[in-house]
C-alpha cells in the first residue's frame, strides 16, 4: 500500500536536504519540535495543512511545488505497483501508451523500470 505521508515525508526531507539545512534548522524556523518534524519526514505522522504551511515557509518553498512533487512520486509509485502486480492494460488504451525507462526517481538510483504511461500524462526532464 503505498501511504501519502511516507510520500509527503521524502519529498520534505529531500527538500531540506537539498538547502543543506539540518532539522534543528527548519523545525526552529518552522516553529515545530524537532521530534514531530523527524516523525513528519520518516511518514510516522499525518501533518495538518498549518504545519504543512509553516513548513513550507521555513524551507521557502511553495506548498504548490511541494505537492506537485509528491503528486510526481505519488503517480510513480501507482504505476510501479501496477506493474509489478501486472495488471494487463485495457486494449483501449494500448494504443495511446509509450514505454518510458526509469533508472532513478528524485535522483536516488532505483532498479530499472519501464513504465507504459500516456505521452502526455509523462514529463522526461534529462538530467
Amino acid at each position: 500500500m503505498i501511504l501519502l505521508r511516507r510520500l509527503l515525508g521524502d519529498v520534505l526531507r529531500r527538500q531540506r536536504q537539498r538547502q543543506g539545512r539540518t532539522l534543528r534548522e527548519v523545525s526552529s524556523s518552522a516553529r515545530v519540535s524537532l521530534g514531530y518534524l523527524s516523525e513528519v519526514e520518516r511518514g510516522q505522522k499525518e501533518a495538518s495543512s498549518e504545519l504543512l504551511s509553516a513548513i513550507c515557509d521555513a524551507l521557502d518553498v511553495r506548498m504548490s511545488e511541494l505537492m506537485r512533487e509528491v503528486s510526481d512520486e505519488l503517480s510513480l509509485a501507482e504505476l510501479a505497483a501496477s506493474a509489478a502486480a501486472s495488471e494487463p492494460v485495457p486494449a483501449a488504451v494500448r494504443p495511446m501508451l509509450n514505454s518510458v525507462s526509469v533508472t532513478s526517481v528524485a535522483g536516488v538510483p532505483t532498479e530499472r523500470v519501464t513504465i507504459k504511461a500516456p505521452t502526455e500524462a509523462v514529463d522526461v526532464v534529462a538530467a
